[in-house]
């Protein structure tokens, strides 16, 4: 669809929009709008608002983000070692790709320091590789996630535990086109809740929002449903397809997302007397799309579920439970662009993101935002 499409590099959102000028906050954003077959829209974030109707409904994703990014040496001591940034993905329970018990295992990433303060992609490995890490914890490298790729590494931590290790020498990940670090707190939502799990990279469709634009939508009759998907690392997006990762779906979602469809279905989608299309289920970010997509059944239903999700929406696939999407801009050989054309035809997105081009809209977690709307 878009895998002709060149994205400069000065498109990268270097910094959070709220420090791009003084006065600004998260919502300081561009919207692209896509509505059925229509041009293109161009709108401020602010303006979701009236881009949504009485009875629509906000799916968003209740992660929190993880300081994922840990300092670490390659080798057992004898000598200085190679230095490595370890990002640590997906936290193993009972679950295994080949069925073996793993708990207390994590997926990770190692990635070697740039020397600008970002990462540069390297391959992990072999089995048993020991990287030292901060506190005198050790990382012990056992084998791949997928035995054709060398990314990915089921890792056990010894002496100690990893989230108090994230806690004291964590930080989040950032990639090289992001200007410097930033605090936790900037990569959290205002969605996001404590608790057990969390993502190695933000749930990032969501940051734009704001308590006050919240406010506004819930006076407006827009409801909002949570969900939570913890998701793992994201630098390798070359159409690879996502890993298995942790989901939740709660009854009380379930519910309202039923019955708002069930409306749908009464009504024939009946305009209101505001003349927009209430009623819609409409997934903020493909995290929450990837969640309530696991839970629904061929039916279209939605039932309460929890659990691991292997799901990848695509075309083919389709969607049962979602009518929208507000997500960021992808890169063209992400995976996350089967999931949009599962949602909207393929030359609908390719006009959005060839004006999303000529109009410098900007790409990545800190970027502007793409709604993608039923006619």
């Amino acid at each position: 669809m878009t895998a002709a499409l060149r994205v400069p590099q000065e498109l990268s959102a270097a910094v959070p929009a709220e420090q791009r000028g003084p006065g600004l906050d998260r919502d300081a954003v561009r919207l692209l709008v896509s509505r059925g077959t229509a041009e293109p829209g161009h709108h401020d974030f602010g303006a979701l608002p009236e881009l949504l109707a009485a009875g629509d409904v906000l799916v968003v994703n209740t992660s929190r983000t993880l300081p994922a990014a840990v300092d670490g040496r390659v080798g057992d001591g004898r000598g200085r070692g190679e230095p490595v940034v370890v990002h640590f993905s997906t936290r193993a329970d009972r679950w295994h790709p080949a069925g073996r018990a793993v708990a207390g295992c994590w997926a990770v990433e190692l990635r070697s320091p740039d020397g600008r303060g970002s990462t540069r992609p390297r391959a992990g490995g072999p089995a048993g590789t020991v990287v030292r890490l901060p506190g005198g914890a050790r990382l012990v490298l056992e084998a791949p996630l997928d035995p054709g790729s060398a990314r990915l590494w089921w890792a056990r931590v010894t002496r100690g535990g990893v989230s108090e290790l994230m806690r004291c020498h964590g930080r989040p990940i950032r990639y090289g086109y992001t200007r410097r670090d930033q605090p936790l707190a900037a990569y959290q939502t205002v969605f996001a809740l404590d608790g057990p799990g969390g993502s190695a990279e933000m749930p990032s469709a969501a940051r734009p929002f704001t308590a006050e634009l919240v406010a506004r939508l819930v006076s407006k009759g827009v409801q909002f449903a949570p969900v939570s998907l913890h998701t793992g690392v994201a630098s390798a997006e070359a159409f690879e397809p996502p890993y298995p990762e942790r989901f939740v779906v709660p009854p009380a979602t379930a519910w309202l997302v039923n019955a708002v469809r069930a409306r749908q279905q009464a009504a024939g989608r009946r305009r209101s007397a505001r003349g927009g299309a209430g009623g819609r289920i409409v997934a903020v970010g493909t995290t929450a799309v990837r969640a309530l997509e696991s839970a629904a059944g061929a039916d279209g239903k939605v039932r309460a579920a929890a659990g691991w999700t292997d799901l990848v929406v695509t075309p083919q696939r389709g969607v049962r439970a979602v009518d929208g999407l507000l997500t960021g801009l992808h890169e063209p050989t992400a995976s996350h662009l089967l999931m949009l054309e599962a949602v909207a035809d393929a030359e609908v997105l390719r006009r959005a993101y060839a004006a999303a081009v000529e109009r410098r809209y900007l790409w990545h977690e800190f970027g502007d935002l793409h709604l993608v709307l039923p006619d």
